[in-house]
C-alpha cells in the first residue's frame, strides 16, 4: 500500500493554497495565485528573513497613516517580487512605501498591493538600469512584465508577478 506523501508548505504557501482551493475551485491560474494578500506582520517577517529592510518616516506601520510603511493587504507576489530582486540583483534593499494610504490610485496601485517604494542606491539604480529593458519616461521594464520607475528620490516599482520566483 502507498502512503501518500507529506508536503510542507511556507506560511505563504499555505495561505495561497487555503484562499485558491478552500473557495471550492476547480482550478485556480497564475492571475489569482498572485492575488494573496498578507497581513503586514506576515510581509515583514518574510522581509526580514530575505534581509530586506524597511523604514518609515512616520516610524509606523499603519496602513491608513500616509507617513507609516505599511505592507498590510500587499500581494503575495509583490513581496516574492522583492525576494528575486534581492536575490538577483545582490544589492541591499530597503522598502519605503508599501500599501499605506497617500499614494496614486489605479488598479496596479500601492493600496491594491502591487508597488513597493525602494531607497535610492547605485547598486539597485545600476542593476535595474544595466539589467532591464528602458521603456522610456524614467521607467525600466524586467523580462518578467515588472515595471521600474525612477522617481526623483526613490524607485516605484510595480510587481505584476513574482519575477521568476
Amino acid at each position: 500500500m502507498r502512503r501518500p506523501s507529506l508536503r510542507i508548505l511556507t506560511a505563504g504557501a499555505a495561505a495561497a493554497a487555503v484562499t485558491l482551493l478552500g473557495a471550492g475551485t476547480a482550478q485556480a491560474t497564475p492571475f489569482e495565485a498572485t492575488q494573496t494578500k498578507l497581513t503586514h506582520a506576515d510581509a515583514a517577517s518574510r522581509f526580514e528573513s530575505a534581509g530586506i529592510t524597511w523604514s518609515s518616516s512616520g516610524g509606523c506601520s499603519d496602513r491608513n497613516t500616509p507617513t507609516c510603511t505599511s505592507f498590510e493587504q500587499v500581494n503575495l507576489a509583490t513581496v516574492q517580487g522583492a525576494e528575486t530582486l534581492k536575490s538577483a540583483s545582490g544589492c541591499a534593499l530597503n522598502v519605503t512605501g508599501g500599501t499605506e494610504t497617500g499614494h496614486a490610485d489605479g488598479t496596479y496601485s500601492h493600496w491594491n498591493g502591487y508597488k513597493l517604494d525602494f531607497s535610492l542606491s547605485d547598486c539597485l539604480t545600476s542593476y535595474v538600469q544595466n539589467t532591464f529593458t528602458s521603456i522610456g519616461g524614467s521607467k525600466w521594464e524586467s523580462a518578467s512584465g515588472n515595471v521600474y520607475y525612477l522617481e526623483s528620490n526613490h524607485w516605484d516599482v510595480t510587481f505584476h508577478n513574482c519575477g521568476g520566483c
